[in-house]
């Protein structure tokens, strides 16, 4: 990670700490209803970065077999969306845009890697980018998306 941005992140996060207790684990118990719908399994996370896998069901297939655009752009959502919770900034943040790349079909049952990226951390705008590659590394899906602060505070409690 360029130097500048992680020079943008608190050193007593204690919501980065929490999450980084959850790794090996699947994040189904999240307070976010669409994230225990997805149930991925974290394996990293850091200081502008996470990686979560998941597992291709039925339910995320449209008609072909095939993971559905929507529910590609809905896991790097979420993916992204924790990323810059786990900034441990003040305020809450919403997705402005979310510009998705659809490049190759993942296939029913097949396990995916999301990974996300903070590119630029911003007072008020955070700029990142996220792929789903598959077990060869073939890009199912890119992004890059811009979330902006809101006037919602976050409870000192870290919960997810």
């Amino acid at each position: 990670m360029v130097e500048s941005v992680k020079a943008q992140f608190p050193r007593d996060n204690i919501r980065l700490v929490f999450l980084k207790s959850l790794i090996g684990k699947h994040l189904g118990e999240s307070i976010s209803p669409v994230g225990n719908w997805l149930n991925g399994k974290l394996l990293d996370i850091r200081e502008g970065s996470m990686r979560v896998q998941f597992i291709v069901r039925k339910d995320m297939c449209n008609p072909m077999g095939v993971l559905h655009g929507g529910i590609a752009a809905t896991i790097l959502d979420d993916v992204l969306g924790t990323i810059v919770y786990a900034l441990g900034r003040d305020f809450a943040y919403t997705s402005v845009n979310l510009n998705c790349d659809f490049l190759n079909p993942a296939q029913l049952g097949e396990v995916i890697v999301a990974e996300g990226t903070v590119i630029r951390a911003g007072k008020n705008v955070i700029h990142v980018e996220g792929k789903i590659i598959d077990n060869t590394g073939r890009i199912i899906a890119k992004c890059a998306s811009n979330l902006i602060q809101t006037s919602l505070k976050i409870p000192a409690d870290p919960k997810f």
